[in-house]
């Protein structure tokens, strides 16, 4: 099992990926855009019964799942504590003796996702591990704030040490059609953010149609945008399988069109390892092995990462554990 994922276990994110440098608006190409919603629904319907990994298998596909979690707490009630813990758990997200015991090297997750106000908690916590801390931004979750604090928000996210910073797109821009806008907005968004890495959040659970989705999505990345994200977290509809066959066809039509890799992240919903291999191989599918990398995929997850601890400590030892037993913070 440890040669299946030994080539996964650095975490240094965006490493050897030129970063995406967007592009003019193109509306011809953005219009043309459609999604026949009944054969993306069929094809996500086969997909968790027709791909299945069992064993040490299943175990080395959860442990790259690990690899790959924003892990988050995005609470009103969020303390130093909790972010301290749940930065202690980025580092060792795996009992040292399951890790011992499956014959692997130590790993950690993809980064620690917070508001701004635990961001220098967060970096003091993960100094040194090469953990990298991510901001949510913009006004979130409803990115309904004055742009010009939208955008002093992103600057002094960076300030304060995020390397990512995940931003809130204007729903209205997509649900009016006013696509220029969308554009406008999102190239601002990434310019504020300079070298640090930005996911576009979409709420696509607020967007109506499939097809806005993949306009919003392809628009995200005209203007700059290093990842598409699916929600919050926030919403009544996060991360689906239909949205996310959709965002990915639409990342693999940019990367065909310009060269460039775009970046990936479910997020919200996503809490049963079952439904971290589900993903995983969606992506293999669609995108090919690139993908299956820290700089171009994530799970934006909080309590994903115990459930995955749950399963490896079942293939070690034949027996469940109690959940409480994988506190994250």
């Amino acid at each position: 099992m440890e040669s299946q994922i030994a080539e996964h276990t650095a975490q240094l994110p965006q490493v050897g990926e030129p970063r995406n440098p967007g592009m003019e608006l193109d509306l011809d190409w953005a219009l043309g855009v459609e999604a026949n919603t009944s054969a993306i629904e069929r094809r996500c319907a086969t997909l968790p019964g027709r791909r299945s990994v069992k064993k040490d298998h299943q175990a080395a596909w959860l442990l790259k799942a690990i690899t790959l979690i924003d892990l988050t707490t995005l609470s009103g009630d969020d303390t130093v504590g909790r972010v301290q813990r749940l930065c202690a758990k980025a580092r060792q997200p795996v009992r040292a003796d399951l890790m011992q015991a499956l014959d692997m090297e130590p790993i950690t997750t993809g980064a620690v996702c917070v508001y701004h106000d635990m961001i220098e908690t967060a970096v003091d916590a993960l100094d040194g591990s090469g953990i990298p801390v991510a901001a949510v931004s913009t006004g979130f979750p409803g990115g309904l704030s004055p742009f010009h604090l939208r955008l002093a928000e992103i600057e002094e996210s960076v300030k304060a040490g995020a390397k990512e910073i995940d931003i809130v797109i204007s729903r209205r821009h997509v649900l009016s059609g006013n696509w220029q806008a969308l554009y406008d907005e999102m190239k601002a968004f990434r310019e504020a953010c300079g070298e640090a890495h930005v996911k576009a959040i979409l709420a696509t659970g607020e967007l109506g149609t499939l097809r806005n989705v993949a306009r919003a999505s392809l628009i995200c990345m005209m203007a700059g945008a290093d990842f598409i994200k699916t929600s919050t977290g926030k919403e009544s509809v996060n991360a689906t399988l239909p949205v996310s066959l959709v965002m990915i066809r639409t990342i693999r039509d940019y990367h065909e069109r310009t060269g460039y890799r775009v970046g990936y992240k479910p997020a919200g919903g996503i809490s049963k390892a079952k439904d971290s291999l589900v993903y995983l191989s969606l992506i293999k599918e669609e995108l090919g092995d690139r993908w299956l990398q820290p700089d171009l995929f994530r799970f934006g997850a909080s309590s994903l990462l115990g459930d995955i601890e749950r399963q490896l400590e079942h293939h070690v030892t034949g027996a469940y554990s109690a959940g409480y037993r994988h506190a994250l913070a």
